[in-house]
């Protein structure tokens, strides 16, 4: 609890007065005011979060939490639960779509094994952070202890914090693991106050008793673990995944850094949304990469506050979404650096 308490207390809000000169900015360049919309909205957000009037986002970063969940063996889905092992081995080989996606924008993957239900070699190229092998089954009693709840916050934040010695300037979040749609529709449930038959979806791959079987075992962990939706930590601890947990620690240690984190899909959003209960002030840190195609993103978009920048009808997770967006970031970033102004070009407004 130590070091999220510390990374609590270093997150502060975008630098107001330098958005002001890069808004002005913005709006002398040779265009129309308004004319490049979001991307506007979006190179005054990134001067805000990284202090600079000309942002340099040329080390990117996809941090991977993978983590598998004892909630699978209700057969809330069609998927072998060892694919969350086998795909964890495969983002150090470059194969995988998130891998694929982010190879033009030159992002680097960073697997990490936060609770993969398998071993994981040491050789693998995979960062072992296994807090344990899965959540417990959550329909039988909380997801995880507080503690570990906490330390799977706290591995993200350690993360990120050594990525960015190395000099990461821009992150994004990713996640693997079967089953994880049914902890995320169980947490954004209880914190939104949404009924689980509205927002549960598909995943992956929903079992042989289909959406109402996944609903019923939503509501069954909702109902024996009672989580107190004024206490994030307790919902995570009781209905969470230790992935979820790490990417919003993830998003917690980016927003202290003061560098820009991009949200993937569904899964993502709703650790953004621990991310923000916790530190509200963080959100202001979040880049919100596409609309997820899961049944409950836009109702967790709605609740987050962002507007997704990407409709591309995807949701495959790993952080492929955010990948997708890295160059958006990088097309604000230059038109910011590189687009003249009226002035420049000796022409009156």
């Amino acid at each position: 609890m130590q070091l999220l308490q510390k990374t609590i207390d270093r997150i502060e809000s975008l630098d107001k007065e330098l958005m002001a000169k890069a808004r002005e900015r913005v709006d002398n360049l040779i265009k129309p005011i308004n004319s490049l919309g979001k991307l506007e909205e979006l190179a005054v957000q990134l001067v805000g979060i990284t202090r600079n009037l000309n942002p340099v986002l040329d080390q990117k970063a996809i941090i991977v939490m993978a983590a598998d969940h004892g909630i699978y063996e209700e057969g809330i889905s069609s998927n072998p639960q060892e694919v969350t092992l086998a795909q964890t081995l495969l983002f150090p080989k470059s194969v995988t779509g998130v891998c694929a996606i982010g190879m033009p924008a030159g992002a680097k993957i960073v697997p990490v094994d936060i609770g993969v239900n398998g071993v994981i070699p040491d050789d693998a190229g995979v960062m072992k952070r296994k807090i344990k092998n899965g959540t417990s089954n959550m329909t039988k009693g909380p997801a995880m202890t507080r503690e570990e709840a906490i330390k799977s916050i706290e591995v993200g934040i350690e993360i990120v914090n050594k990525e960015v010695e190395k000099g990461i300037t821009v992150i994004g979040t990713g996640e693997m693991g079967i089953g994880n749609t049914t902890p995320s529709t169980a947490i954004l449930s209880v914190l939104g106050n949404y009924a689980p038959q509205v927002i549960t979806g598909r995943g992956a791959g929903v079992g042989e008793g289909g959406i109402a079987h996944k609903v019923e075992t939503i509501e069954k962990a909702i109902s024996v673990n009672q989580p107190n939706p004024q206490d994030s930590l307790d919902v995570l601890a009781k209905v969470g995944g230790l992935e979820i947990g790490g990417m919003a620690g993830v998003m917690l240690g980016a927003a202290a850094n003061q560098i820009p984190v991009v949200v993937d899909g569904y899964i993502s959003t709703v650790a953004a949304i621990l991310a923000a209960s916790i530190e509200p002030k963080a959100k202001e840190y979040f880049i919100a990469s596409h609309a997820s195609a899961e049944t409950g993103g836009q109702m967790a978009s709605e609740f987050l506050g962002l507007k997704p920048m990407l409709h591309m009808d995807m949701c495959l997770g790993e952080g492929s979404g955010a990948a997708l967006a890295f160059p958006i970031l990088d097309a604000a970033v230059s038109m910011l650096k590189n687009m003249a102004t009226f002035a420049d070009v000796g022409m009156e407004i």
